[in-house]
């Protein structure tokens, strides 16, 4: 069945709002196929909330309100995207690790990563149309849940609640579990309703089915294979199964991929990591299968939110390039296997990855904020030399304001008027700065939502850019570069106002940022900062709080506490997250009996030093209410 749709843009008769047109769109498809407008409007919000996304692809080639996968022309567009050449273990106890580079792209696609060339055969639209067109684009995935049903043996019915099954199959799970989770989070969705206004101004709502329990008998007919959860560390929320990482010893003593502990019992949990892969599903997980490879936690899959663990919490996974980091934290993986950095994140893996994050902070007693769930783009370079080399994932185009949305922890103004301290929140959608490097070098990325704020050396947008000396290099506009860039999130002490500018405390510098009253990219925050102490001109700044020579039993080397270099100066700023304990893991072993924390009577504190944190000993700073 083929429908002909006009394009966004050229309304019908009579002609709708010119914010309502997806709303109609979402209607005339639904009548179409046939299929009920809230189990469309809620599929698509799970996927897309909706947003067209201007035509690019998301992290897994989807396309669109429905999320069409076309995995193949995304990738034949991407460019390459340099993160950097960090070690992942980040210990200077051992020889670097510097895995091969590798490309988990090539080979025959998924089902789940193909379904918009599906969806062109049913509607007789064009591929490009299913891409660039907003309401084409509705009407394939209207046309994809109809064949859903229809395979399961199903009438079309224009009751929502016997649509389980075929919501399901829209996921493209490969496993039970997954598919259910997938189908239980729309019908949340459906029942709880909901309106906002999309990335291009359509107005498009969702009135809420309060009542509504679907027929879930059809999801043992969807086909998926049945996965265990068993032995994984994960809420009940969530699919998730047990793919383990290995723990194997090759070759010269050498190991991996990750070290066996004893966490949270010797030593604490402290953070957890968003990393995005830049690899699709099937092969990031064959790498973290790989003993010679690196390891993290858990995996998360873009199409549907399900969840793969691969190292248990007590142990300790490579993954952040920064061993007292590796050592407390807990790292999550999101699929993304597109080289294009605005490439975008489903609806599905933020609520999962949601979910997991208050699970494991819960679980964990980790605070919900920016200074200990960490995107891996804020962990700091443990030595001057690796800080050029350390990754810049989850970049600019993650929503972090969504993201602590799902968490239960919304970044609100705690302070009022001129407080002293602010929070980096801007509007997502709104906020669009210029990056460059996404496609070929020096090309302006697409215009995107982003949770970036630039920061210049003066009030105006003509003054040079914050420059980060640890760097070596003049800052620009990359996409990859971190040098000027607060995120959302991030609280900095104020250093100074002018009209609609703000200053903050920042790697050392006032740096500058447009606050305009009208619509602020900051909200006044309350909090505790550090300063140098009475009688100190500077103090340095540290990339991991290592114990002090004198903690160290015979038998472990002292690791150098050497400063990175950058100093706090006298009158500043910077808020911290607070105090933590010089602190060292030992593992450069195989066997276990060698391995040993080692705690110091020095003490840090973590603080929000430029984009990423770092730590200043607690014998150097004085703190105060901002």
């Amino acid at each position: 069945m083929a429908v002909t749709l006009p394009l966004l843009g050229a309304a019908p008769s009579p002609s709708p709002p010119g914010t309502a047109r997806l709303q109609q769109a979402f209607a005339a498809a639904a009548a179409e196929y046939h299929v009920p407008q809230s189990v469309l409007l809620g599929v698509s919000y799970l996927q897309s909330r909706w947003d067209a996304h201007a035509g690019a692809p998301s992290v897994t080639g989807g396309y669109g309100p429905m999320h069409l996968t076309d995995a193949r022309t995304a990738l034949a567009a991407a460019g390459h995207h340099d993160e950097g050449t960090e070690d992942p273990r980040g210990d200077d106890a051992r020889p670097p690790l510097r895995p091969e580079a590798r490309s988990p792209r090539a080979g025959a696609l998924p089902a789940r990563l193909t379904t918009l060339p599906r969806a062109a055969r049913l509607t007789g639209l064009s591929p490009e149309r299913l891409r660039e067109d907003p309401a084409a684009n509705v009407a394939g995935g209207a046309a994809l849940l109809a064949e859903a049903q229809r395979r399961l043996g199903e009438p079309l019915s224009g009751d929502p609640a016997d649509w389980y099954g075929a919501v399901a199959r829209f996921s493209g799970a490969d496993e039970t579990s997954a598919a259910a989770a997938y189908a239980d989070d729309v019908y949340e969705v459906i029942r709880t309703g909901g309106e906002r206004v999309t990335d291009t101004g359509q107005r498009v709502a969702l009135a809420a089915r309060p009542g509504l329990a679907p027929d879930t008998s059809t999801l043992g007919r969807t086909g998926p294979r049945t996965a265990s959860a068993a032995g994984t560390e994960c809420p009940p929320t969530v699919s998730c199964e047990w793919i383990p990482a290995p723990y194997e010893e090759f070759g010269d003593g050498d190991y991996g991929n990750h070290d066996l502990g004893n966490r949270p019992a010797s030593q604490p949990i402290r953070y957890i990591v968003v990393h995005d892969t830049e690899g699709a599903w099937e092969g990031v997980l064959d790498m973290v299968q790989d003993p010679t490879y690196v390891s993290w936690q858990y995996s998360l899959r873009s199409t549907d939110g399900h969840i793969a663990q691969h190292v248990r919490a007590k142990d300790v996974a490579w993954h952040a390039g920064n061993w007292y980091v590796n050592a407390g934290s807990i790292g999550l993986e999101h699929e993304g296997f597109l080289a294009e950095p605005d490439a975008w994140y489903t609806e599905a893996m933020y609520r999962s990855s949601a979910r997991l994050v208050k699970y494991l902070a819960k679980k964990y007693g980790i605070p919900l904020d920016r200074q200990h769930v960490l995107g891996h783009d804020t962990v700091p370079g443990p030595t001057s030399g690796t800080i050029p080399g350390m990754h810049t994932d989850p970049g600019p185009y993650w929503d972090w304001a969504h993201y602590f949305e799902l968490l239960g922890r919304p970044f609100e103004a705690t302070a009022g008027g001129h407080a002293g301290m602010v929070t980096i929140r801007p509007d997502y959608a709104a906020n669009r700065p210029v990056f460059t490097g996404c496609g070929k070098a020096g090309e302006p990325c697409a215009a995107h939502g982003s949770s970036a704020v630039r920061l210049y050396s003066d009030h105006d947008e003509g003054a040079p850019l914050i420059r980060d000396t640890g760097l070596g290099s003049a800052p620009t506009t990359g996409v990859n570069d971190l040098s000027s860039r607060a995120s959302t999130g991030q609280q900095y002490a104020v250093a100074d106002r002018w009209g609609d500018w703000t200053a903050i405390w920042y790697l050392g510098q006032k740096a500058w940022f447009r606050n305009p009253k009208e619509q602020p990219t900051a909200v006044p925050a309350s909090g505790l900062v550090v300063t140098p102490r009475k009688g100190l001109d500077s103090v340095p700044v540290y990339g991991r709080a290592y114990p002090e020579k004198e903690a160290y039993p015979e038998g472990v080397p002292a690791q150098s506490v050497s400063p990175l270099p950058y100093t706090l100066p006298k009158g500043q700023k910077y808020v911290t997250g607070g105090k933590v304990p010089g602190e060292y893991y030992y593992a450069v072993t195989f066997d276990e009996a060698s391995h040993r924390v080692v705690t110091g009577k020095d003490l840090y504190y973590e603080i929000q030093f430029g984009h990423r944190v770092g730590f200043v000993r607690a014998a150097d700073v004085t703190v105060r209410p901002a």
